[in-house]
C-alpha cells in the first residue's frame, strides 16, 4: 500500500481513529432488517434530531441514500431537476434511470452555485399526457464538483417557495451538509426544514468508515426502509459502524473548521503560484478545484507529478484538479503538499 505525504484524493479515504474503533467494537447490536439494532435506532434518532426531521435511515452509502430519497419522490418516467455537476446525475452511474426509471434535466451552475431562476424556469407540471411531469428538484450542499461550494440559504428558500405550490418535492444531497453548517453558522435543522428528504454522509468528513442516512418523514422512511431492502441495502448487526457514526458526531463536526482553513491556505499559496488557477475567495469548505487550462499542465499530468511527489489528487474533469481536505491531513502534510503543488505549477512543463 502506497504511504502518502498528504493524501488529498477524498475525504472518504479517512481512517477510524483509535477511539472510533474502541466505539465499534464496544457497540451493542442486534438485527437492523428487524430493526432490532439498539446502536442503529440511537444514531437514527440522533441525525432525525439535528435535521429536524421525524424520522431517519441508516444506509451503506451515500449514493443509496440518495436513490431511496430520488425513488421516494418521482414516479417512473417522470423526472428530477438538478444541475449539471450534481452527484446524482454525475457520479452515481445513472441509478436513478437504472432502478427507479426516472429521467432527469439539468441547468448550468458556476461552482454548482444555485441561483433560483435556473431550476424554477425548468419546472414543468400540469401538462397532461404530452409532456414529462417534474416531480423533484435536486439540491448538492456543499457541492462537490463545484469545489465545496456552500449553497445560500435565501436561494433555497426561494426555489422552495417555487416548487411547493406545484406539488414538486424537494431533495438534499448533502453528504457534506456538515461542512456548509460549520463554514456558514446556519443549523443543520434550518437547511433541512426546506426539504422534503435529506441524505447525510458519515463517511466523508467526520471519518467513519462507512454510513449515511436518509431523513424525511416517518411515513416517508418507513417506505424507505422497503426499497433500502429491494435495492439489496438490508444489513444486519450494524451497530458496529452505527457506533462509529456516533463517535463522530461527538467528536468531528466542528473541527471541520481545521479542514476549511488548510484548504483556504493552500488555495492562496496555489493562486500565488498560478494566478488564475483557483479563486481563494470561492473557497469556503474543504475542496480545492484548480482549473489547469492555464498552468501548462493537464488534469492526468499533473496528477501524476504530484503523485510521484507523495500527494495524491483527483482528476474531476478535463481541466480540473480537485484536492479535499480531511482529518488525515494536518497542517504538515498540507504545508508538504502546498510545496509540491506550488512548485510544479511554477515550473510549467515545456509543450
Amino acid at each position: 500500500m502506497t504511504l502518502w505525504r498528504a493524501d488529498l484524493l477524498s475525504d472518504t479515504v479517512t481512517r477510524p481513529t483509535p477511539a472510533m474503533r474502541q466505539a465499534m467494537a464496544r457497540a451493542e447490536v442486534g438485527d437492523d432488517v428487524f430493526g432490532e439494532d439498539p446502536t442503529v435506532q440511537a444514531l437514527q434518532e440522533r441525525v432525525a434530531g439535528l435535521l429536524g426531521h421525524e424520522a431517519a435511515l441508516f444506509t451503506p452509502s451515500g449514493s443509496m441514500a440518495n436513490q431511496l430519497g430520488l425513488r421516494l419522490h418521482v414516479r417512473p418516467g417522470e423526472e428530477l431537476l438538478c444541475d449539471s455537476l450534481a452527484h446524482v446525475v454525475r457520479a452515481e452511474l445513472g441509478a436513478a434511470a437504472a432502478f427507479s426509471g426516472i429521467t432527469s434535466r439539468t441547468w448550468t451552475a458556476p461552482r454548482g452555485l444555485l441561483d433560483p431562476p435556473d431550476p424554477i424556469a425548468l419546472l414543468q407540471t400540469g401538462v397532461g399526457p404530452y409532456q414529462v411531469c417534474t416531480s423533484l428538484v435536486v439540491v448538492e450542499n456543499t457541492h462537490n464538483f463545484g469545489g465545496g461550494t456552500v449553497q445560500p440559504l435565501w436561494a433555497i428558500r426561494q426555489v422552495r417557495a417555487a416548487t411547493r405550490p406545484r406539488g414538486v418535492a424537494m431533495h438534499l444531497d448533502g453528504a457534506r451538509l456538515w461542512n456548509a453548517h460549520v463554514a456558514s453558522g446556519v443549523a443543520l435543522a434550518e437547511y433541512a426544514a426546506h426539504f422534503d428528504t435529506v441524505s447525510v454522509c458519515l463517511s466523508k468528513g467526520l471519518g467513519a468508515p462507512v454510513g449515511s442516512l436518509l431523513v424525511g418523514s416517518a411515513d416517508a422512511i418507513a417506505e424507505a426502509r422497503i426499497w433500502r431492502k429491494r435495492f439489496g441495502g438490508g444489513m444486519r448487526q450494524v451497530g458496529i459502524l452505527a457506533a462509529a457514526g456516533l463517535y463522530a458526531l461527538d467528536h468531528h463536526v466542528e473541527r471541520l473548521a481545521d479542514d476549511h482553513a488548510r484548504a483556504q491556505r493552500a488555495a492562496r499559496a496555489f493562486a500565488d503560484a498560478a494566478p488564475g488557477c483557483v479563486d481563494p475567495e470561492t473557497v469556503e469548505t474543504n475542496i480545492v478545484v484548480l482549473t489547469t487550462t492555464d498552468t501548462g499542465w493537464s488534469p492526468a499530468e499533473l496528477v501524476a507529478a504530484v503523485a510521484a511527489k507523495g500527494v495524491r489528487g483527483y482528476a474531476a474533469g478535463p481541466e480540473a484538479l480537485r484536492l479535499a481536505w480531511h482529518l488525515d491531513v494536518d497542517d504538515a502534510a498540507t504545508d508538504y503538499a502546498i510545496d509540491v503543488v506550488t512548485t510544479l505549477l511554477r515550473a510549467r512543463p515545456t509543450p
